[in-house]
């Protein structure tokens, strides 16, 4: 049923990045492309200018290793970007053609009600369907 799934990915929830990758597959099936996605909020400059010289992109690597070894046990690709989650994600998902966006959401907080969360603003303006696992 679904050509191409993109699979946002929170490198510090590693249980639920896993179930939430499973599900894609799952729901996908074996032919269905998987695309696991990590997004590195951006930096402002005032800010990356104290930074050590490089730790941008360690993290980059780092998060590189992390999502490629958690994308291979279910044979997905990966990518690491760095922008505004929200944004790219929804960004990715139309570049990519996805069928559907599956991703997994936390119990919200107050904070969320005044803001709003990143998988609510995805379910509010993707394109393609989506599905939230909590």
């Amino acid at each position: 049923m679904y050509q191409s799934i993109l699979v946002p990915v929170d490198l510090s929830h590693p249980d639920a990045a896993r179930k939430i990758l499973s599900l894609a597959r799952k729901t996908g099936g074996p032919d269905c492309r998987v695309m696991a996605l990590n997004v590195i909020e951006e930096i402002p400059g005032f800010i990356a200018a104290e930074l050590p010289e490089g730790l941008v992109a360690r993290n980059v690597a780092d998060a590189q290793e992390t999502l490629s070894a958690m994308a291979a046990d279910i044979g997905a690709e990966h990518e690491v970007r760095i922008g505004h989650a929200s944004t790219t994600i929804l960004d990715y998902a139309s570049d990519m053609g996805a069928d559907l966006i599956v991703l997994a959401s936390h119990r919200p907080g107050i904070e969320d009600y005044f803001l709003g969360s990143t998988a609510a603003r995805v379910v509010r303006h993707a394109a393609c369907s989506v599905l939230v696992s909590r």
